[in-house]
């Protein structure tokens, strides 16, 4: 997610019915999936999980917010600091979920559903993220397309090369470099954020650009009336460091590592999905803990299935990958962590004259 400090402009944007509702001609290898998912009801509406999630989170953001009140001018706020940059991130989770159309059956119900969330409770504009969002599940790790993949870290070789300056220091480094980079990562979703309200045609601006200064007065009243000025300084560094460095933990290992696609590629939609996507193994823990993001290769084909459905759905993608012959990804949380991280040392390498890469081989 830090590559969305190069987001791109709305223009190039595909809308959430554009980006989510394409499906290959009739016929296709993954009209024949599409059906058997369908018919196995893993595409139906989940409101009573959804209903569960949202009063547990909403119950624990409340919980978040009494106990830094109830423990006022303390360091000990340092703790709930910690607890509520879990909780945003679950947030997060739900409104991603409401961007993709999981929850409510009608595109109004989902944004408000969103704006509430995202806006509202963190700090996010639903209408900026469902646009970027859209472009990259459009064209996952596509260069030039995939919004994800543009910004300040390279993915291939080439665009390594491309590196000036700076941004080739990152290059460079960006394997060790990127989990520090991650404590950033909520700042880089603010300023977006903030930069799409007032730049971007996104819908409903106004009102977005009214929700998210609702939070960010609201947050920073509460913080700074409460601690004295050293303690509400390190609360919000803690808070949303910790924020940002697990939403990007979360989001490390869907694509880093998996094939990168030329701009041109006329790769088809089920192959581009799957060959772009990897898999973590779920358990009761993960799955909560990553927001069902885990298992990225089905949320890719299937953007409006409900989180809850998408462990069910995974044995019935993989059976017909083998099937057909296509790789399908799917490992342990460590070690997709270990193929994200080695890939971006990998590329990084690419950056380094020819002799030096022979001499750190040797």
């Amino acid at each position: 997610m830090l590559d969305y400090m190069d987001p791109g402009g709305p223009d190039a944007a595909q809308s959430p019915s554009t980006a989510q509702t394409r499906t290959p001609k009739r016929g296709s290898e993954y009209a024949v999936l599409l059906r058997r998912v369908r018919d196995a009801g893993l595409l139906d509406r989940q409101l009573r999980y959804y209903l569960g999630k949202s009063v547990v989170i909403g119950g624990a953001f409340v919980a978040g917010w009494a106990a830094f009140c109830w423990l006022g001018d303390s360091w000990w706020t340092l703790v709930p600091a910690v607890f509520l940059a879990a909780v945003f991130a679950q947030i997060a989770f739900l409104g991603h979920d409401a961007g993709h159309r999981q929850i409510f059956g009608t595109r109004r119900a989902n944004y408000l559903y969103g704006v509430i969330a995202g806006n509202l409770g963190i700090g996010l504009s639903i209408g900026w993220w469902t646009s970027n969002h859209n472009r990259h599940h459009a064209h996952p790790n596509t260069e030039g397309a995939d919004p994800d993949i543009m910004g300040i870290l390279a993915h291939s070789g080439d665009r390594a090369k491309t590196g000036k300056g700076f941004r080739r220091f990152i290059f460079r480094h960006q394997g060790w470099l990127f989990l520090p980079m991650l404590l950033l990562e909520a700042g880089s979703l603010h300023f977006s954020s903030v930069r799409a309200v007032l730049r971007w045609s996104i819908p409903n601006r106004v009102w977005e650009g009214v929700l998210l200064a609702a939070h960010a007065a609201g947050y920073l009243a509460a913080v700074f009336l409460i601690l004295s000025p050293a303690k509400a300084v390190a609360f919000i560094v803690v808070q949303q460091g910790l924020f940002g460095f697990y939403m990007g933990c979360t989001f490390a290992p869907n694509h880093k590592g998996m094939a990168v696609l030329a701009e041109d590629d006329a790769t088809d939609f089920l192959r581009r999905q799957v060959l772009t996507s990897r898999n973590v193994r779920g358990s009761f823990l993960v799955d909560t803990a990553m927001g069902g993001l885990n298992y990225q290769i089905e949320h890719h084909l299937f953007p409006s299935m409900p989180r809850v459905n998408l462990r069910r759905a995974q044995p019935m993608v993989a059976q017909f990958c083998g099937e057909i012959g296509v790789p399908y990804c799917e490992t342990g949380l460590f070690d997709s962590y270990a193929q994200a991280l080695g890939h971006l040392h990998t590329v990084g390498q690419a950056t380094r004259p020819a002799g030096s890469v022979n001499q750190i081989e040797a």
